[in-house]
């Protein structure tokens, strides 16, 4: 996404009669890195036990990606490149995969809390599910009540209503969705999702690229191994 990035936002839910309330707490989170104890560091990136991977962890690239769940060029890649660059490289086990939540609007934390509410083999289908409807429930295209959008969707990945309500009412994320941002921020300096790391590199900034530069940075990248 183009423009300037929202950074270190965190969401909340107010239930109320008559409605929801969708806002920002603009608090920087200073706690350590998430899961960091479990962390395995090379070079410019550092892997947590909190992180969502796709792939063999010995594998010899790691491809890390920041996304927005709002954000459409996201979805872009999602739906027309990562399945090729998985068929190719994450799958044959040359590439690990991790996929982290850069949160550009409120959507975006309450859709990271929503999609680690549900069971851990749920994350990455809830995600791809968020991502081909974002017609549905994401005010990049305009809907006004994103609150029931976003139920909406929960409740196809088999979430009641009221274990909706509870984990975007719950504030045990917050911290850990902050401090993932700030470390994104602080390493590659992110400009627009999605941010795309190499081998701790960041690769084509401000742009998404095509299915044929993508596997031009992930082979030049296996090249020098």
């Amino acid at each position: 996404m183009s423009r300037k990035i929202l950074i270190a936002l965190v969401v909340a839910v107010l239930a109320a009669a008559g409605g929801a309330g969708w806002y920002f707490l603009e608090k920087p989170s200073q706690t350590a890195d998430a899961g960091a104890g479990a962390a395995a560091a090379n070079g410019n990136y550092v892997i947590t036990a909190r992180d969502m991977t796709i792939g063999d962890p010995k594998a010899p690239v790691v491809l890390i990606e920041y996304a927005a769940p709002i954000c459409p060029h996201c979805a872009h890649f999602n739906a027309d490149i990562f399945p090729e660059i998985r068929k190719a490289y994450i799958d044959t086990g040359k590439v690990f995969y991790v996929f982290r939540v850069f949160p550009l609007a409120a959507a975006d934390g309450v859709a990271e809390k929503l999609a680690r509410c549900l069971p851990k083999e749920k994350y990455f289908p809830f995600m791809d599910q968020l991502f081909r409807n974002q017609q549905q429930w994401d005010p990049e295209y305009g809907i006004q009540d994103v609150r029931g959008g976003l139920l909406k969707q929960a409740q196809l990945a088999g979430m009641s209503e009221d274990q909706f309500n509870a984990c975007v009412a719950s504030t045990k994320e917050d911290d850990a969705i902050n401090q993932v941002a700030a470390d994104g921020q602080s390493r590659y300096s992110i400009t627009g999702t999605p941010a795309l790391i190499v081998n701790g590199v960041a690769v084509s900034p401000g742009s998404v690229p095509s299915l044929d530069q993508m596997k031009g940075f992930l082979d030049s990248a296996l090249a020098s191994k």
